[in-house]
């Protein structure tokens, strides 16, 4: 069993940024350098703590979110790393739930990319703390100052140098700028040295540290201006302070994969990062009114489920923030979403996928909880009659769908069960079934995260499955009015069916059938009226142009014959189809594709490519509009089937900055030279379907 922290001592970071900034060698050497893991990992080799799902070790990549705690001199630090891959953004707002701050990890090569400023973005919106960290100094084209340059630029005075960096031989010198120390490292191990001479850089820091400690109070901005020197006490006061009100973001750097600097890092997180105590209230509703969730480890039980995971070997596993009160095993616990009472299982600290049995979690904590049977990712789990609901962000919508085929006999029936225990991992995937194509859809965030599925699909479940483009649902309409006669009539031993009506088709606006009649005479009886439109409604399911759906169509019935005898529903149902079949070829019927919507939004520098593209795509230009995060709406109307690799091309020419929204808005006809094409596609479809 694990000993239990309070919140003061409970620090929850969130390791954040792009894709290969470092941030799973930065979570793997904090731990080590702590002692919370006997090995120090690396990514190339797939034995890193935090990477620990056989698609991240193939990939080399992190795919979602995990956890891992250390101690640091009394402190409990819980990392949360998560993916800097945009097609696994769940794992960032997810981890960001569980996190009171955020740490953005930039590469000294790479500088600032769009992973680290979404990160920081997103903490920001959020109300967490920010620090960043510039890793990999030791790399070829590294450039510090070139990248503390760019987070200054992009974010303005909050970024605050604390560790920077003095280069010379390959040899790094770590300079320490609120206690003016200097270490150097060997095997992890840090010594001090003499300080560098850092030239005008030094108090460039120097003074870039001060204006912003002296931002927190009134009395240091005095001392500031008075040109007044801060104590060691009033820097680490000031940029504590500042961190939580989010005015300032602490700068530090290191070499992970080397443990250069992991033990100043690890202090600064103590000293300077807040406590669960001083950051975790959560925004939440109980009784239809909004309410803070505070951090009270006295209060009622309240935690907030962050992650799911589905496994069919291991069962479900919930990852859980403990806001309020201690989560012990019998604790009567209700759902606030289901408001029904949730049987607890075991409850765990993990390290990766290292799971320790635990007595309880405290409040401000990080654990998991095994065989939830009826918790998601968003629920709340409440101390019986104290039911509160913490407000879950809003996960990125997919935009990248794929039809989903099995490629074994007897799957089709295992696939639903399946994709249903995947989804109550992932918020960000969609499945349905297209009752229009036909077709298994499933939606993600781009190519490698349906990828990433279909390997789970195959690993966890034993389905394998093929990914094709998904169909486009066509309609069909008519052009002219015209009259026509259905006459059903067949003579069998006993009773003969007979059934005659004659019918006029027109255009209409309705999506849906309109019938009426016009009879006169009682040529056809009023019984059988509702067989004829019954006949109607079954025939306009499928078009004489491809075989899609017809719309916009009007029938009047106006006249028909009926016998006595002979006469029925079906055979007037019969008619009707009848005289659809030999009216719609003579009507001029057409092609409709589906028409969407689109909501790009993107940097200003990209909005010219949008215009384009969407003309490109046979779209219309609607117009522009400023939006949120300095990005640029564009709005177009584009053809359904012209946007399938949209999201593939959004992600590639913003590099990860953009993103859009398309949704059908109305059909309007294809252009005649594409009607060939589908007409050619549609014949394979049905003849496809009919040999199933």
């Amino acid at each position: 069993m694990y000993m239990s922290f309070t919140p003061d001592k409970i620090r929850n970071v969130m390791i954040a940024g792009h894709s290969d900034a470092g941030k799973t060698s930065l979570a793997e050497a904090l731990l080590y350098n702590a002692k919370a893991i006997e090995r120090q990992g690396k990514v190339e080799e797939g034995n890193t703590t935090m990477d620990f799902d056989p698609e991240e070790t193939k990939r080399g990549v992190s795919l979602s979110a995990a956890v891992a705690p250390f101690e640091a001199e009394g402190v409990k630090i819980n990392l949360i790393d998560v993916p800097g891959l945009f097609d696994f953004e769940l794992g960032l707002y997810e981890g960001i739930m569980a996190a009171e701050s955020v740490l953005v990890v930039a590469s000294a090569r790479s500088g600032l990319t769009v992973g680290a400023q979404k990160a920081y973005r997103l903490a920001e919106k959020q109300g967490k703390s920010r620090m960043f960290f510039i890793s990999k100094l030791d790399t070829e084209n590294a450039d510090f100052y070139k990248v503390f340059d760019e987070l200054k630029e992009a974010f303005g005075a909050a970024v605050c140098p604390i560790v920077v960096p003095y280069i010379e031989s390959d040899k790094i010198t770590y300079v320490n700028l609120i206690s003016e120390k200097a270490f150097v490292y060997e095997k992890g191990k840090g010594t001090k040295v003499d300080l560098p001479d850092l030239g005008d850089r030094y108090e460039e820091m120097k003074n870039a540290m001060f204006e912003a400690v002296a931002e927190t109070d009134d009395a240091l901005m005095e001392k500031f201006f008075e040109g007044e020197a801060f104590t060691i006490d009033e820097l680490t006061e000031g940029l504590r302070k500042g961190v939580k009100t989010g005015s300032i973001a602490p700068v530090l750097c290191g070499v992970p994969t080397k443990l250069e600097a992991m033990d100043i890092l690890t202090f600064n997180m103590k000293e300077l990062l807040p406590s669960a105590q001083r950051g975790a209230a959560m925004q939440g509703e109980a009784d239809g009114k909004d309410v803070t969730v505070e951090c009270d480890p006295a209060g009622p039980m309240a935690a907030y489920v962050f992650k799911t995971v589905a496994d069919p070997f291991v069962g479900k596993l919930s990852y859980v923030k403990v806001v309020r009160g201690t989560l012990k095993a019998d604790t009567p616990t209700v759902n606030s979403r289901t408001g029904e009472a949730e049987k607890l299982g075991k409850l765990l600290f993990m390290r990766g996928k290292k799971q320790n049995d635990t007595a309880e979690i405290a409040a401000g904590d990080i654990g998991a909880i095994t065989k939830l049977a009826n918790t998601k990712t968003g629920d709340t789990l409440c101390a019986a009659g104290n039911v509160v609901a913490i407000r879950k962000p809003s996960f990125p919508h997919p935009t990248f769908s794929m039809a989903l085929h099995t490629t074994q006999k007897g799957d089709e029936s295992k696939i639903s069960n399946a994709m249903q225990r995947l989804l109550e991992e992932d918020g960000t995937i969609e499945y349905k079934m297209d009752s229009e194509t036909m077709q298994q859809v499933l939606s993600g965030l781009g190519e490698q995260h349906l990828d990433v599925i279909v390997a789970k699909l195959k690993n966890k479940f034993g389905i394998e499955v093929e990914l094709t483009a998904p169909r486009v649902g066509y309609r069909e309409t008519l052009r002219k009015k015209v009259k026509k006669q259905g006459r059903h009539k067949k003579q069998t031993g006993g009773h003969g069916q007979f059934g005659d009506v004659i019918i006029e088709f027109e255009p209409t606006d309705s999506d849906e059938l309109l019938f009426e009649e016009k009879v006169f005479g009682g040529s056809v009886p009023k019984n059988f009226f509702p067989a004829v439109e019954k006949g109607l409604r079954e025939a306009v399911s499928r078009g004489v142009v491809a075989g899609y759906p017809v719309v916009g169509l009007k029938a009047t019935l106006l006249d028909g014959s009926y016998h006595p005898v002979d006469s029925s529903e079906m055979a007037f149902k019969m008619a009707a189809k009848l005289a659809y079949k030999a009216a719609l070829p003579e009507a001029s019927p057409v092609l409709l594709e589906p028409i969407g919507l689109l909501k790009a939004y993107v940097p200003d520098a990209n909005t010219g490519d949008i215009m384009g593209e969407a003309n490109k795509r046979r779209g219309r230009v609607m117009g522009m509009n400023p939006a949120e995060d300095g990005l640029q709406c564009v709005e177009a109307e584009i053809p359904m089937s012209e946007m399938h690799d949209f999201t593939t091309y959004m992600r590639q020419l913003t590099q990860g900055r953009g993103h859009y929204d398309f949704a059908f808005v109305r059909y309007e006809p294809l252009p005649s030279q594409l009607e060939g094409k589908v007409i050619e596609e549609a014949k394979k479809i049905f003849e496809e379907e009919s040999e199933e």
